[in-house]
């Protein structure tokens, strides 16, 4: 279904109540245009850094920037797969309006209206370094038509399996590595899938390397860099070359623990992380652009379960519930940091429930631009700045999920958060302020709250028949 059709139900059915955010906050006419370097992990979960209360693996220099900025405990990822995360960042919609729902029929079309191009619009220089996943070479995704000045890494999310494929995309135009790589030849990474035989060029570093040589180059203008990073996610395909799928040059400090291997190199590549988003730090500060940059950090979703490791063995979603492809919490909370040295007073700590739709009128609001294009989001640039009793806050947040035998939704309001799992066709209902893990369903205890989230779920769905959520009836057709 096109955009502009589910817009259209979206008007009618959301415009009165005020639930679509069309103005900028008075805040931003008083902030100074910074840099902005958004950068997103993947598949790390909400325990996975030592801020987070990760207590094995070491991540310093990610620690230190909570220290140096804002740390937010209940914020959202558009969705708990990688596809629709990253259309929720980029469009400003939540699951119930976004046109990519799925990790299928993936591709941005051109009515939609990206951050990126909304940056463009005031001047600024977009760089994309990283996965993409929402269109490829030649598609109305590509991220050329979508926002971005010049790109680099993977344009699709099964070609970013592989830490060393034997090419990357840089605008437009393959970029050959010297790997060698087998294909997969069946399911649905048949072609696109692969593992190498030869290891030599590991994209991670690649990407790095691109991101700070854009950061190197003269510009008169600030600029956006968004950092999509593939570490940690597996390589789905590692079972080619008969290798775990936690892909990485080498295990570093945790060679030598008494740990299965592919629970070092997830180790390994989340301190890898650490260290490069260190080398981001500190390449503002050697270019005396730190003060007048915001970066950001967070997680495209919850941990994983593939390529041999185990989330709880790091307790990977520290005390959620739930992983990657749930949309408990462990799925959807994500770590998130912000650091902007004058503007965001260090060592600060906000539990504002806030989701990756909230990026485009957050970012709006920082550059002085009037939105007209529709959004689920609120700006929470008051929150950053230490203007909490300005902030707006949200009605609730809204997720779905249709895969196969994951199909489900979620709200949260407030303190309640209420799931529907479809294949079951049941109800759960959990208080956040004293059950962070979901271990106590209250559906039957509080039916005025469970009518109430259940009336707030039909607000914010509508239907695309791309992607029904399984039992979901077919809507009603004219004669």
């Amino acid at each position: 279904m096109k955009k502009s059709i589910l817009f259209g139900w979206a008007v009618l059915v959301l415009g009165a109540c005020g639930k679509i955010k069309k103005e900028n906050s008075e805040v931003s006419k008083v902030i100074d245009a910074p840099n902005i370097i958004y950068i997103l992990a993947d598949d790390l979960g909400y325990g996975d850094l030592g801020s987070y209360g990760q207590e094995k693996i070491r991540t310093p220099r990610l620690d230190q920037m909570a220290q140096n900025g804002i740390r937010f405990t209940d914020h959202y990822a558009g969705n708990t797969v990688c596809a629709p995360s990253r259309a929720s960042l980029m469009t400003g919609l939540h699951q119930g309006h976004a046109a990519v729902r799925g990790n299928n029929n993936n591709i941005l079309s051109s009515s939609d209206f990206t951050l990126a191009e909304m940056f463009q619009k005031v001047g600024y220089a977009t760089a994309l370094m990283g996965k993409w996943g929402l269109g490829e070479v030649g598609s109305t995704g590509e991220p050329s038509v979508q926002g971005f000045d010049t790109y680099f890494g993977y344009l699709n999310q099964i070609h970013a399996h592989n830490y060393y494929p034997d090419h990357l995309i840089k605008d437009g135009k393959k970029v050959l590595l010297n790997n060698k790589v087998i294909f997969a030849q069946e399911g649905y990474a048949k072609g696109i899938g692969s593992a190498a035989t030869e290891k030599n060029e590991y994209s991670h570093s690649l990407i790095i390397k691109e991101a700070l040589r854009f950061l190197d180059s003269p510009r008169q203008k600030p600029f956006f860099l968004y950092l999509p990073l593939t570490i940690p996610h597996a390589n789905n395909e590692g079972e080619l070359t008969a290798d775990h799928g936690m892909e990485v040059p080498n295990l570093g400090i945790y060679k030598n623990r008494k740990w299965p291997e592919p629970e070092k190199a997830k180790a390994a590549m989340i301190s890898l992380l650490d260290a490069d988003v260190g080398r981001i730090l500190d390449k503002l500060k050697d270019l005396k652009i730190d003060r007048n940059t915001l970066v950001i950090f967070t997680s495209d979703n919850g941990p994983h379960k593939e390529g041999g490791v185990d989330p709880e063995f790091f307790d990977s979603n520290g005390a959620l519930k739930g992983t990657k492809r749930d949309l408990y919490e462990g799925g959807i909370r994500v770590p998130f940091i912000a650091q902007w040295p004058g503007k965001i007073a260090p060592n600060t700590v906000s539990d504002l429930p806030t989701a990756f739709w909230d990026m485009l009128p957050t970012y709006a609001d920082i550059i002085g631009y009037s939105l007209s294009t529709e959004t689920d989001g609120i700006s929470f640039l008051p929150t950053l700045l230490g203007q909490s009793e300005s902030q707006k806050e949200h009605d609730y947040l809204y997720w779905e999920f249709a895969e196969s035998d994951h199909d489900a939704q979620a709200i949260r309001s407030g303190k309640w958060k209420l799931l529907h799992i479809y294949k079951t066709n049941s109800w759960e209902l959990y208080d956040l302020s004293n059950d962070i893990g979901e271990e106590n369903n209250l559906i039957n205890d509080y039916p005025d709250v469970v009518e109430k989230l259940k009336a707030y779920m039909e607000e914010a769905h509508i239907y695309d028949s791309d992607y029904p959520l399984e039992g979901e009836p077919l809507p009603a057709t004219s004669s």
